[in-house]
């Protein structure tokens, strides 16, 4: 499953609303440590198969969702689960360290 993309408008349906937990990856295109974990995230979702979401949101063309998460810098890791924010990680990981949050925190 490839992650999804969030906007302003879809995050309350996409991942408030959501019936399993979402992992929100808040980035930029001009944020090199964001693309550079994309393909990680992109594999990651892949390997989480149903049991997860993987969704990002570009800070830059979504700003209101950002400032109300208390976004300062990115790339920012936010779980999500039952509509509540239980994990928060700041700054770029490799898949392995991404993977062991993922368990630590869910």
């Amino acid at each position: 499953m490839a992650t999804v993309k969030v906007t302003d408008n879809s995050f309350e349906s996409d991942v408030i609303g959501a019936s399993k937990p979402v992992l929100v990856d808040f980035w930029a295109e001009w944020c090199g440590p964001c693309k550079q974990m994309g393909p990680d995230l992109e594999a990651l979702s892949n390997d989480l198969g149903e049991s997860m979401t993987v969704a990002k949101i570009d800070i830059s063309d979504n700003p209101e969702t950002p400032a109300k998460f208390h976004v300062r810098g990115i790339p920012t890791l936010m779980l999500f689960k039952d509509g509540e924010v239980i994990a928060t990680k700041v700054g770029a990981m490799t898949k392995s360290k991404l993977e062991e949050w993922i368990k630590e925190n869910s």
